[in-house]
């Protein structure tokens, strides 16, 4: 580790959990790159990972974005293809893209198709997919309501689901933010969790819950703080 971190990381106090404004600050103050680091969210969630009904995934725009500028790729054709050049979309195409991305091209961050042309875009499944690049109807991403899509997508959409170890990691934004607009886009995504939580998931469900920017060290949040506030 380098001196930044580690004189980073004796600035938190491992042992004690934050309010949820209180540990993005420090975020912000702990962020020491000379880029524009991204802050991220990580979510414990009391579910077992082995149960599929009790992984969760979805979608949320967030009231203050990303701080990025989204490259959108939609595979369509006709005038659903004119309609996506028209919503701002970066490349659009069909048989034409799909042979550009077989050929190793893949300068965009997120896709979009409608669901006449997903035949052809599913033999992309092993390009895309483990990129998590794959058109995907539970995101929104698979529509014919591909203006909307795109204007999501840009005003800030973010997927999130449940990993293997049933934690949740997602962007929530730039550490050039301010405190109120990272707080704001937090609790966004936590409200979304909360309401997504699995009928059959007994027990405590946000069980731990810590932020960190991309080269900062985690700072935990006071779950019982955070719950507390949101009943109020």
């Amino acid at each position: 580790m380098g001196k930044k971190h580690t004189d980073s990381l004796k600035k938190v106090d491992s042992e004690k959990q934050y309010g949820i404004e209180d540990a993005l600050a420090m975020v912000k103050g702990l962020a020491h790159t000379k880029f524009d680091e991204t802050v991220d969210l990580a979510v414990n969630l009391g579910i077992d990972p082995k149960k599929s009904d009790q992984m969760i995934r979805g979608t949320v725009v967030l009231p203050h974005g990303l701080g990025k500028k989204v490259r959108v790729a939609v595979f369509a054709k006709g005038e659903k293809a004119k309609e996506a050049q028209e919503a701002g979309a970066e490349y659009v195409g069909a048989e034409d893209l799909i042979e550009k991305i077989n050929g190793g091209w893949l300068d965009f961050d997120t896709a979009v198709a409608t669901p006449d042309i997903m035949g052809m875009v599913s033999k992309l499944g092993k390009v895309l997919g483990p990129r998590g690049l794959m058109p995907n109807p539970k995101t929104g991403t698979v529509t014919f309501d591909i203006a909307k899509a795109i204007k999501d997508i840009k005003a800030g959409k973010v997927d999130y689901k449940t990993e293997k170890a049933g934690i949740v990691h997602v962007a929530i934004g730039k550490a050039s933010f301010d405190t109120q607009k990272l707080t704001e886009n937090a609790r966004a995504i936590l409200d979304a969790i909360i309401k997504a939580k699995p009928s059959t998931s007994k027990g405590t469900y946000l069980k731990r819950l810590s932020v960190s920017s991309t080269m900062g060290p985690g700072i935990s949040i006071d779950v019982s703080r955070l719950t507390a506030a949101a009943k109020q």
